[in-house]
């Protein structure tokens, strides 16, 4: 369990009411990458807060309402994925370098010089994101930053990305929270199924691939279909 003095606030606002959880900051990251992580770790305190510098817990009927349950880990998940967590300075800086290596590194993995058929070296790749004035931005996924990302190096230099389609089939107990993973790889078509199960197609690098399918097969254990288009 992280320490109340190293927790930040996660906060969410619906219906008027506001709710805020403590915790981990770099857990509640891969939280919201849609990685799985020990509660335990994650929560500073075990509660959900109406204002967590007072100390005012957020009532069972408000949970209940706007939740539909009082269950402290969902709507601690909902509250890290759909809301905003608070960084300190020190935090903030650590987690835009974090992130700054991830996008240096996926790029020079997955992007070419379609000039040349050659790779962009990780060096040549983050003197162009200095030189644009791109800094990462730590509450993103990669993948939610790339497009606007790439769009601007190409400014600067000859850039492509080879993408490849590819649809799942997910079954209905996994749908749900499999669902928030892949709308952040580029989601293109999703039709729910009347048993429950959610067939998706997505068109993202073709890179990306092995970290989605890791992704998905972590959440359902390994319990999906799959189909290059």
């Amino acid at each position: 369990m992280v320490k109340v003095s190293e927790a930040v606030i996660a906060r969410y606002e619906k219906d008027g009411e506001k709710f805020e959880v403590l915790v981990d900051p770099e857990l509640s990251d891969e939280l919201k990458k849609g990685n799985q992580v020990n509660f335990n770790d994650l929560l500073a305190v075990d509660t959900i807060f109406k204002d967590s510098n007072k100390g005012t817990e957020a009532s069972h009927e408000t949970l209940t309402k706007v939740f539909g349950t009082t269950e402290t880990e969902k709507i601690t998940e909902k509250i890290i994925k759909e809301g905003k967590v608070q960084l300190t300075t020190e935090q903030r800086k650590k987690m835009v370098e974090q992130r700054k290596r991830e996008l240096i590194d996926f790029i020079s993995r997955n992007a070419i010089n379609p000039q040349t058929k050659t790779p962009h070296p990780p060096l040549r790749i983050e003197n162009v994101l200095d030189e644009a004035k791109i800094h990462a931005d730590p509450m993103k996924t990669v993948q939610e930053q790339l497009p606007e990302i790439i769009k601007k190096i190409k400014t600067l230099i000859p850039i492509s990305m080879e993408k490849i389609k590819i649809a799942f089939k997910i079954p209905a107990e996994h749908a749900g929270k499999a669902n928030s993973i892949l709308h952040k790889y580029g989601l293109k078509q999703e039709e729910w199924q009347t048993d429950g199960s959610l067939v998706a197609v997505l068109e993202l690098p073709s890179g990306a691939k092995e970290d989605l399918l890791n992704d998905l097969s972590h959440l359902t254990k390994g319990d999906i279909e799959s189909k290059i288009l």
